[in-house]
C-alpha cells in the first residue's frame, strides 16, 4: 500500500491560531493557538527518550498567538510564537491526524 502524501491546500495564520484547508472540497481544520503551542513536539517541550512533556502549561500565556508560519520541506510547518518559541516542527500528517473539525472529531 502506497503512503499518502499529506499536503494541505492552504494554511492561514490568525491571531487565534491556524486555519488549515486540507483539500479542495473544503475540509478545514481550525487549530486554536494555545492548545497547538502546548502540543509542540520539539526537544525543549517533550523529552526525546520518554516522550514525557517538559513544557509547563502555566508558562504559556492564554493569549499566545502564532506570529509567523513557514513551510519545512513538503512535510511540515514551523510556527514562530508570540512567546518567542520557534523550534517545533508540526508535520502535516500529525496535524491532519489531530484535525479538530467536526468531521474528524466525530
Amino acid at each position: 500500500m502506497a503512503e499518502r502524501n499529506v499536503v494541505p491546500v492552504a494554511i492561514r495564520r490568525t491571531d487565534g491560531g491556524l486555519e488549515i484547508r486540507w483539500d479542495a472540497e473544503g475540509h478545514t481544520g481550525r487549530y486554536p493557538a494555545r492548545p497547538l503551542r502546548l502540543a509542540c513536539p520539539c526537544a525543549a517541550c517533550v523529552d526525546e527518550m520518554t516522550h514525557r512533556p517538559l513544557l509547563d502549561p502555566a508558562s504559556v500565556p492564554d493569549d499566545i498567538r502564532p506570529e509567523a508560519v513557514e513551510l519545512v520541506g513538503a512535510y511540515a510547518i514551523r510556527v514562530r510564537w508570540s512567546d518567542g518559541h520557534a523550534t517545533g516542527l508540526f508535520t502535516f500528517e500529525s496535524l491532519l491526524a489531530g484535525c479538530p473539525c467536526e468531521r474528524c472529531s466525530a
